[in-house]
């Protein structure tokens, strides 16, 4: 492939991943150095973020044809005059077109350096469970809370978990699905239930302070239905496609989107959240990868389904 060609996963209706994604080539346009930057992928991360807009659960706000995925790391290769000095360094590529292709044109303004000790394939993940995580802790503070966690596989749970505790949580309890994930969160040091244990969830909900919900279904429900009234429970996903149902306003239910709060942020209170971010990830357990190149991108997917599964599954853009 010369750079006069680029190859994208694209969805043109809605619909199961693996049915409606297919790798699509297409002529490169010249760049646009007077106003974009292009970028040359390297990595990006399959999320469950990534894959729920492909199934039509968000149409109101996605259309096809549409390039796929949400984050990622890659190599400037062309700027404008103003942002020469990114030429050739690696930048996090994000808020624009869907970063599961090999090349991007970008807004350089919202384009985040990598330092150059955050390797890669940990750079590639540095936006969608990180800064959910940390928007959440600075607009619910756990300082000398009790806090309860679902979804204790996943990257989410694990960084507001570890996060939690540095600032100031009196006890974090993370909930699990699967024994694997068990193993992992034990290795942090952090307090697991299983989620199956309900009379223990319910004891431990009954003194809880805040919650971060990334299931809902009939776990969310119970964990609500049990919280003193002075709780505050934050749903920041519904993976059993089931929402928690309330009927009264205390504790109180709160929706995070980090959509909902991207449009409010400068450009330099942007840039200054993945300050913060980069210094978190150097001193934080973030999980490992399995990498697969773009071509196996089913392989990818398939991997990301699979139950109980420790790692992330990381496409290689470009080899």
């Amino acid at each position: 492939m010369t750079t006069a060609e680029n190859v994208a996963l694209i969805f043109r209706q809605f619909g199961n991943p693996l049915d409606v994604l297919a790798c699509e080539n297409h002529p490169l346009a010249p760049p646009t150095p007077s106003t974009l930057l292009r970028v040359q992928m390297q990595f990006a991360p399959v999320n469950a973020s990534d894959l729920i807009p492909i199934t039509g659960a968000y149409r109101h706000r996605v259309t096809p044809p549409r390039v796929a995925g949400y984050e990622g790391v890659g190599t400037v290769i062309a700027a404008p005059a103003a942002w020469q000095h990114l030429l050739g360094k690696r930048v996090l590529p994000l808020r624009g077109p869907g970063t599961w292709q090999r090349f991007i044109d970008i807004d350089p303004v919202l384009a985040v350096p990598v330092p150059d000790d955050i390797d890669s394939p940990l750079a590639a993940r540095a936006y969608i469970n990180p800064l959910a995580a940390l928007l959440m802790l600075q607009h619910w503070s756990p300082a000398g809370k009790d806090i309860l966690l679902t979804a204790g596989g996943s990257t989410c749970a694990q960084l507001l978990a570890q996060w939690a505790h540095k600032r100031g949580a009196r006890r974090v309890t993370v909930i699990y699905r699967a024994p694997q994930h068990a193993h992992t969160l034990q290795r942090l040091g952090i307090h697991a239930v299983q989620q199956d244990s309900q009379d223990e969830i319910r004891q431990l909900a009954a003194g809880t302070d805040l919650v971060f919900d990334a299931v809902g279904g009939t776990l969310g429900q119970l964990i609500w239905q049990t919280l003193p009234a002075e709780a505050h429970f934050v749903a920041y996903g519904v993976l059993t496609g089931q929402p928690v149902r309330v009927n009264a306003s205390m504790p109180a239910l709160h929706w995070f989107h980090v959509r909902h709060y991207l449009d409010a942020l400068t450009p330099q209170a942007w840039q200054q959240l993945f300050v913060e971010i980069w210094s978190l990830l150097r001193v934080s357990e973030c999980g490992e990868v399995t990498v697969f190149p773009l071509e196996q991108w089913q392989n990818a997917i398939a991997f990301y389904y699979q139950s109980g599964r420790e790692r992330k599954p990381l496409l290689q853009i470009q080899l």
